[in-house]
């Protein structure tokens, strides 16, 4: 292929930073995808090797009432600063996700930082989760704080590792 041919980037791999956290909470191949912005926004999406996005999963419901009091379809963020956000921990529930085969999944944070939005467009076109995960179908953006957003990385995987995962899963007996 010639370079004149050859695709253009995409506004993801331009602007953004793949990070993973792989089996998330110990549970086999619950990976999730962080998409991290040159300005620290963090984008959580589903990463492609997640159960929900194989096997042609349909979903069913998506939940952002993690509590009787908490709910991050509550959360108001005002002003430059973004004050009033709620501040998640790296393994705060952002959701639950309950397929047509009734099995559950909880979507973490897996970043420390401010909650800014969750993508209500998903609750009413599920569809865009397991069609466009990476853009349309993400499920919050947070903002990590100033001081920590070099070290909010850490533990989590580059794209080379994450697939390096992949490899060896698909090299077991039983991979996801």
């Amino acid at each position: 292929m010639e370079d004149s041919e050859k695709k253009a980037p995409s506004v993801i791999d331009r602007y953004f930073t793949r990070w993973y956290r792989t089996d998330l909470k110990g549970k086999s191949c619950e990976d999730h995808c962080i998409l991290q912005h040159s300005n620290r926004i963090c984008v959580i999406t589903l990463a492609e090797s997640h159960p929900i996005l194989q096997n042609g999963r349909k979903i069913k419901n998506i939940n952002y009432q993690i509590s009787d009091g908490c709910s991050r379809l509550k959360n108001k963020v005002s002003g430059k600063s973004k004050r009033g956000g709620q501040f998640l921990t790296e393994f705060a529930p952002l959701c639950r996700i309950t397929c047509t085969d009734e099995q559950e999944y909880t979507i973490f944070s897996c970043i420390r930082g401010r909650l800014l939005e969750v993508n209500e467009a998903i609750l009413n076109k599920p569809d865009l989760l397991l069609e466009k995960p990476s853009t349309e179908g993400y499920i919050a953006v947070i903002l990590p704080k100033f001081e920590e957003s070099k070290s909010v990385t850490e533990g989590l995987l580059t794209r080379e590792q994450y697939e390096e995962v992949l490899t060896k899963r698909n090299q077991q007996e039983e991979p996801c």
